[in-house]
């Protein structure tokens, strides 16, 4: 019993003192760690960026020639292969020309009976001025023969007009291209009996070595744009503007032998000719009109294109990536910056700034407003930042931050 005794008392005694290093060691296992965030940021700069919208458009063509006959027959030939280029004035269709044949053989003796009418009636007033003289006839003779005279002469002009206008109908009967250009299929064949001035046409003839785009752009980013010129925010192209084009399968508009070259793009360019001055009701669109080589034949009348316009130049623009700015309360748009904190080296501080911004230009938006070169922008990981703490600040890889100038994209920020 006794010794049960002593070791009870030497067990609380070891207790007691393991307390202590018990205690101490808690104390180290629950200790506080550092809870400073780390941020990537990017300090921004100022380039030059060629503003440009892509809208939609459909070719047309340069001139399009609708073949109709001016006089009535039968067609006899057709002498063209339907798809093919043919030149201003080859005959495309020959009709019967019997009829007119006729008719010219006509005017033409009633022009022959014309004139000799004339030589007969003046070499009777020739006689009768001299008659007149002796007093042989009397002034009115004379007086009826000058008449006559006259309308001798007045029947041979008539008569002439009446041989000219059968002339023409009997080379009528030849229809000819009325301009150069590729002919498209034939409504009618041989033995079909076609009218003057019949609203079908025989053939359409289409001019496709240049074609025109007819662009339809929103009212709202012309008054925009033409507001940013006139404020001296963007420099305006110049009287010409240029005009690239993306075909329906999203490749960029070039010659064929082109097509399978690797880097920047040979586009083919146009110029923009005019815009409309009227806005569309229905549409709140308005009509633009530009034209553009067809060399190879890959733009057809009718075809769906974008059009890449280029509007005009910011020389000092500034561009964030796309990912630092997110939404604020107001329904605009908000990016996080980061200022010195102290002497300590790598610290800062984290404040909230409300920006505008323009359009996409690539992967970045265009900034209008709200920042300006210099600023350090957080680019990763401000969903962690909290503003008026502290953070650690780390410049970001260029990769990372989307610091690569990209072309102009389409539509600005409403």
């Amino acid at each position: 019993m006794p010794c049960l005794t002593k070791i009870s008392r030497l067990l609380r005694l070891m207790a007691i003192c393991c307390l202590p290093l018990a205690v101490f060691g808690c104390s180290d296992a629950e200790k506080p760690e550092n809870t400073t965030v780390a941020v990537q940021y990017l300090v921004l700069g100022e380039e030059k960026v060629t503003l440009s919208s892509t809208l939609p458009g459909r070719v047309t063509a340069l001139v399009t020639a609708e073949v109709r006959p001016q006089v009535d027959g039968i067609v006899l030939e057709r002498l063209f292969e339907e798809g093919t280029d043919v030149k201003e004035g080859q005959v495309l269709y020959r009709l019967d020309p019997a009829s007119y044949q006729a008719a010219y053989a006509t005017a033409s003796a009633s022009l022959a009976e014309a004139k000799a009418a004339v030589t007969s009636i003046a070499l009777l007033e020739k006689r009768q001025k001299l008659l007149i003289k002796q007093y042989a006839i009397s002034q009115q003779e004379l007086d009826n023969s000058i008449s006559l005279h006259g309308q001798a002469r007045a029947r041979v002009a008539r008569a002439e007009a009446e041989l000219q206008s059968a002339a023409i109908n009997l080379a009528h009967t030849e229809i000819k291209a009325p301009v150069s250009g590729r002919i498209g299929a034939s409504a009618v064949t041989v033995g079909a009996l076609v009218t003057a001035n019949q609203p079908s046409a025989l053939a359409v003839i289409q001019q496709i070595d240049r074609v025109f785009v007819d662009i339809t752009q929103p009212s709202a980013d012309s008054v925009r744009l033409r507001r940013a010129i006139a404020q001296g925010r963007v420099s305006a192209n110049g009287n010409s503007t240029k005009v690239r084009l993306i075909l329906e399968d999203g490749s960029p508009y070039t010659p064929v032998a082109a097509a399978q070259q690797t880097g920047e793009p040979a586009w083919i360019r146009g110029d923009l000719l005019f815009s409309e001055i009227s806005v569309g009701q229905s549409t709140g669109s308005l009509m633009l009109r530009a034209v553009i080589s067809n060399p190879d034949g890959l733009l057809l009348p009718g075809m769906y294109v974008k059009a890449v316009i280029e509007e005009g130049s910011i020389d000092r623009a500034v561009l964030i990536p796309q990912g630092a700015a997110f939404a604020n309360s107001a329904g605009g748009h908000a990016v996080y910056i980061l200022h010195k904190e102290g002497a300590k080296k790598g610290l800062y501080g984290v404040a909230r700034r409300d920006v505008r911004l323009e359009r996409t230009i690539g992967n970045r938006w265009l900034v209008g407003a709200g920042l300006s070169a210099g600023d350090m922008l957080v680019v990763e990981g401000f969903q962690k930042a909290v503003p008026g703490e502290t953070v650690i600040g780390v410049p970001a890889p260029a990769a990372n931050a989307n610091v690569t100038p990209a072309p102009a994209a389409a539509k600005g920020v409403r």
